[in-house]
Formats: structure tokens, sequence, C-alpha cells
């Protein structure tokens, strides 16, 4: 049969064993329906009673003990499921089990494989059952697991996906008997012998059923772990207690469990835990055989009570008896729990239904993939992020895209339209210090990133990538941590800009940089209309010249600054020529523009300290030209498309230059530049002191007239 899902998936499904289980059960039906369907299924197991059925079916079976919990065997797992899934061609890798999950999680990490689980069990939140959570998308067979791993796992509720568990309806079309009315009664209890599975409540209950339907016989179909014999043991004990060992049958593990409930009168599920599902209700169900059951965990997905069985809280000896009675005495009450419970079962948890849905979340695997974006530095550094997140919006546009930004540069891409969405690196306060690395990463993991880019490329960013348990991670291998990458790049070239820099490290995802990479901002209206009110009370809302003047770097880098004596003057020149001048800053530089204030003649707006770094972004748009030392404004501008004057001097131009629209760049070339210091050494500034003003000002002008 050819694959109607429109294109063929290698499967490998990864489980401790494959004896007789219900897990066991649905991973070789499962199975069955891959081979039927078109695609490649695998499985890995430490074999069992169902591997010849298996691989009867056309499926391929791979032999290994990922049963064992020890940590050396698990380590060498890791590396013979990393072969197998490589030599296989493996798309998916399912997870069925914990100390699997553990071995599959670390073997797809350098493969291409998607890793996923399905959680079967309603798991401890211990570090051991943490890996469970851990996939992009998990599996849970019932709403309570779903709810289960959302609270204690932090899943969050986008990466869950609820399928219930299912039954092959073909195997249970065995001949029945009619139900046994007032000749024989035959009650079973079938499942693994363990004091979850309430079967010693079950017995008791039992031992009162009896009194009242003394023609009642009671099968108990499963066997203890062979670590857990005395559960069998004491099960037979209470039975000769209670007086009933002659109604009771002790079955143990059985693979004809079709032609048992062909016999079956009423089968009974007695958990006192919160049962993931219950797959043998639907089995039950499949026979038309009754049932009543605990009201637990995924049993109330099944079961609407008096409607497809009877439910009883656990631990309840006297309503179970009480629901086992009513049915054995009322065939009428027998016979329609029956039609309802088979009109549901077919419309919700056929083989066919399980199978599908499964198939569906490989697809939106296959076709989806999650990305985080790091890029944790100044203002200015993240806005030159913003030409590779359109270049990786354009390559990836179904992904989600997220950004990780420090907490004062996250206003800069509010309204990008290439995120899903902002994550904040709080490195002053709650994220602060290594255990703030530990903290952010755990918040980080939630997202299930497939890929992440490390435009940072320092330690912490590093860290973080490694921790965030991506499945690809990209970035420089600068010797700052860069092994913890799977996509390392080596940084040979120490003279290129900054965005050209940042497409080599994205020219292993298959994204090329062809020079026309440009910044961009995204000023709200709200942002809009305040510049135009600040405009307007100076007078300045009509004027066609306005060049604005950033008067100072950061406050590390004072040997960025140009003399403010200079600023001064060339605010006077402009100004004689009618052209007005606004000056900008932060608020730690409003001492420095009073001081600039004080030195000119002219009277130059100042809106320092007066915006945000959006605001200052559509106010430079109102400018002709921009004047800035290399900062943050510089980039802005660029990202504003407004021609810009840049002044270079402890810096390189070369590193540090955006792509821009028109961009001047005045840089003296002496031998002591460029020192990356932020003190001058030799204590002239001549870099700085050698721009001049009416150079300056000659550049402006050519760049006015020629943007007129």
């Amino acid at each position: 049969m050819c694959c109607p899902y429109g294109f063929t998936m290698n499967i490998l499904q990864v489980i401790p064993e494959l004896n007789v289980g219900g897990v066991e059960t649905g991973t070789v039906d499962f199975a069955k329906y891959l081979v039927q369907h078109g695609h490649k299924a695998v499985v890995v197991s430490n074999g069992g009673e169902l591997v010849p059925g298996l691989e009867s079916l056309g499926a391929c079976h791979y032999s290994l003990p990922v049963h064992k919990k020890s940590l050396w065997t698990m380590l060498e797992n890791v590396k013979a499921l990393r072969d197998v899934i490589r030599r296989e061609k493996i798309d998916i890798v399912h997870a069925r089990s914990r100390v699997p999950a553990w071995i599959a999680y670390f073997a797809c990490r350098k493969t291409k494989a998607v890793f996923i689980t399905t959680c079967h069990g309603h798991y401890k939140n211990r570090i051991f059952s943490q890996v469970m959570g851990w996939s992009k998308l998990v599996i849970v067979p019932s709403k309570v697991i779903g709810r289960h791993m959302i609270d204690r796992f932090n899943v969050l509720p986008r990466g869950i996906r609820c399928i219930p568990r299912s039954v092959d309806l073909e195997k249970f079309k065995v001949r029945r008997d009619s139900f046994g009315g007032k000749s024989r009664c035959t009650i079973a209890i079938i499942g693994r012998i363990t004091v979850l599975k309430g079967h010693s409540f079950f017995l008791k209950a039992m031992a009162k059923v009896i009194r009242t339907v003394p023609y009642a016989n009671i099968l108990i179909v499963g066997d203890a772990p062979a670590k857990k014999a005395s559960n069998k043991q004491d099960l037979e004990l209470l039975a000769r207690r209670l007086g009933i060992e002659s109604h009771v049958e002790f079955l143990g593990n059985r693979r004809d469990i079709p032609q048992i409930l062909a016999k079956t009168d009423i089968l009974v599920l007695s958990t006192v835990t919160q049962e993931a599902f219950g797959r043998v209700i639907l089995e039950a169900q499949a026979s038309d055989v009754p049932v009543v059951a605990t009201k637990v965990g995924g049993v109330v997905d099944i079961i609407d009570d008096e409607k497809t069985g009877l439910l009883v809280l656990p631990k309840d000896t006297e309503a179970m008896a009480n629901a086992v009675i009513r049915i054995a005495n009322d065939r009428g009450l027998a016979t329609r729990l029956v039609s309802c419970a088979k009109e549901k079962l077919g419309n919700n948890f056929t083989l066919e239904h399980m199978a599908s849905s499964t198939i569906k979340v490989y697809e939106d695997l296959l076709r989806s993939m999650n990305v985080l974006v790091i890029k944790i530095g100044s203002m200015g550094d993240v806005v030159l992020v913003t030409a590779s997140l359109k270049a990786i919006r354009k390559k990836f546009p179904r992904a989600r895209i997220h950004c990780l930004v420090g907490k004062e540069s996250m206003r800069i891409l509010h309204n990008c339209p290439y995120l899903d969405g902002i994550i904040v690196y709080d490195v002053k306060d709650k994220d602060r210090g290594w255990l703030g690395v530990l903290k952010l990463s755990k918040k980080l993991r939630k997202y299930r990133f497939d890929v992440v880019i490390d435009f940072q490329n320092n330690r912490k960013s590093h860290l973080l990538s490694f921790l965030s348990f991506g499945r690809e991670s990209y970035g420089y291998d600068n010797g700052k941590w860069g092994s913890l990458l799977s996509h390392p790049v080596k940084d040979t070239r120490k003279d290129m800009p900054p965005v050209a820099h940042q497409f080599q490290v994205l020219e292993n995802l298959g994204i090329h940089y062809n020079g026309n990479a440009f910044l961009e901002l995204w000023p709200s209206p709200d942002n809009k209309q305040y510049v135009q009110r600040l405009l307007d009370s100076e007078w300045l809302g009509n004027n066609p010249d306005i060049v604005g003047i950033n008067i100072a770097a950061s406050a590390k880098w004072q040997t960025k600054n140009w003399p403010v004596e200079y600023m001064a003057r060339l605010c006077d020149m402009l100004s004689a020529k009618n052209i007005r001048v606004i000056i900008t800053g932060i608020e730690k530089d409003k001492p420095l523009a009073q001081h600039f204030l004080s030195m000119t003649k002219s009277k130059p707006a100042n809106f320092v300290g007066k915006t945000n770094i959006l605001q200052l972004a559509a106010l430079i748009k109102k400018c002709k030209v921009f004047v800035t030392p290399d900062s943050a404004p510089l980039h802005v501008a660029a990202a504003m498309q407004v021609p810009v004057v840049a002044f270079f001097g402890p810096t390189d131009s070369r590193r540090h230059i955006p792509p821009a629209k028109k961009i001047i760049v005045l840089e003296k070339k002496l031998a002591c530049a460029p020192c990356y210091s932020s003190r001058c050494r030799i204590l002239t500034h001549a870099c700085m002191k050698d721009i001049h003003p009416d150079e300056v000002a000659r550049e402006i002008k050519s760049l006015i007239e020629e943007h007129s």
C-alpha cells in the first residue's frame, strides 16, 4: 500500500522489552500500521515474546539492553542506538519508557532524527523521569496525564498531544458465548500483579459478590514481576483466608487474551493509583464485555459512568461488589453498557484513529522548527541582529523563532515581524551569575528548540546554547567554550563587518550573504506621535533640514566620544547655514548635554534623556543627517535609512560599520589605532581630536545636498 500522507517516514520505536503488555502490544500494532501504510518501522528493545510476530509483519527489530538502568550500559546504548538511527536513516525516534528515553535523547543529539516521547504512566517528578518531557512534542494517552505533564514537568500546553491508546478490533473478533445469566458468570481482572493494580481489593470485593452470585468464577490473568513474586503468593493466601480459593483461578501471563475475554462476562479494573489510560478496558469493550472500573486517571476518558461502564472509587470494595452484582443480575444493563461502549470505541479508540493521529504528530514534527537566536549584548549589538532575523525567517517561513536578549535591549525587537517571541535575560537581577544561567536554561528547555543560533559567542551564551538542549547549535568557536556547540564555526577573519560576520554562521544553515542585508527597526504609531510632539515643542515640526548629533557613546567607552567643544563649534556652523540641530543621548548624558549647551552660541533642541530606543528611531527618521560616534544610535540611524556621519577612533570601522543606505566614515588611521581601550594610552585622544568640525560640516552639507 502506498503512503497516503504525502511522504514516507522511517520510524524507530524504543521500548524496554517486547513481552506481553499493553504498551508492548500497542508498539507492535503501530509498527504493523506503519508498514501497511508505506513507512519503515524499526523497533529497538531487549527482545521478548512479541519479536517474531513483529518481524513477520515486515518491521525490523534490533536487540539492545535498553531496559537496564546501569549508567555505563546506557552510555554504550547511546552509541549503539545512534548507529541504528544512521544505518536505518531514521526520521523520528519514539521513546515509550524512561530508560529508553534517556538513551534516545542523547542518541538523537548528533543526528537529524527528531526525538519524541509517549508518557504511558503517571510519573513522579524526579530527575530520572524529567526526560519524558524533553521532546518537542509529548504524546499522552489521557487528559489527566497531559495535565500532569504540564503541572509537574513544565511542558508547555502547545507541546502536548493527547492521543488515546487503541485496540486492534480485528484481534478481538472472536465468537463468544451469550451472557452467563443464572448458570455461569466469569469475572476477570487482567494486568500485572502489583500493589498499584489493587488486586487485594478486587478479591475482597469478589468475596462479597460470591455470597450473592455463588456461581461466579474469578479469573486473575497476569503475573507478578520476577522481583516481586511474593505479590502473587500474598493474593493466593488472601483468597484462602476469604474462603473463595475454589472460585479463583490464577492464569498467569497469557497471549490468548481475545479468547479469554470471549469467555468473560464482566471485566474489573481495580487500580488504586492514577492509571494513565487502561487499554484492557478497550479490549474488553471490543469483546462485548461490560466493565467495572475504579475512577482513576485516564479511565474517566474511556468510561462514562452508567453509560459505557460502571465507575467506583478506588479501594471501595463494597461499591465494586455492588456494581458487579448489578451487571451479573441485569442482562439488559449489561447489553446496554456493551452497546454504548462499542459505539464510543469505534469513534475514538480504534487503531486507525490512534495510528493516523500519531502519524499526523510525526508530520507536524518534521515540518516544524523551533529556532532560538541568542544576542544578549548591548543595544547596538541587538539592532545589528535584525538583518539576520529577516534572513532566518525567509529561510524558515513556518518556524517558530524566538530571540534571547538582555532586559535593557528587549524593547528594540518590539513589533519585529520576524519573531514569534522574545525571551529576556535579566543579567542584573533574577538571572544574575552562573546560577541565573542555570535557571534560565531550564526556562529555555521548555521551548524545545531544534536550532540554536548563538550570535553572542561568549562563555555564557555558549553554555546557554548547550543547556537549552537544542538538537543543533551554531556559533563561533572562538576559544570561549565553542566546543559546547554542535556546529562550531572557525572565526578566521577579524576585519569583517558585523552583519557579514553573522552570516558566516548562517551559511551552515544554507542562508547566504549577498551584501543586501540591511538593518530594521519598527517604531509604533505611538512612538511617532510622541516624536512629533517633541519636535513641535521646539518649533521643528515642519523644518526640512534637521541634523541630529548623538553626543556620547556608552559610559565605558569615553575614548569613542568626539570632543564636546568640537560638537559645539559644529552646531554653530550648521546654525549659520540655517540648519537646525537636535542633540540626543540617554539619561546619564544630561550633564554632558548641559556642558555642551553652555559652549554653543546657537540653540539646538535638547532631547537628551527624552526618548527610549524606538522613540529615538522615530526621531532620527526625521533627520536629514545623523552624526554619531561608534554607538547604538549609529546602528539605529542605519536601520532607519538615514544618512550618517560616523566617527571611529579606538575601534575598527571594518569590524563595526553597519550596512547603511549612506554612511560617511571619518577615521584617522593612527599608529596606535584601533586600540580597543576605554582610556587613551598616550593621553592625546588624537584619533578623535584629529577629526575637525569643518571637515564634518562639509560632509553634512554634501549629504543634505545629495538627499535633496
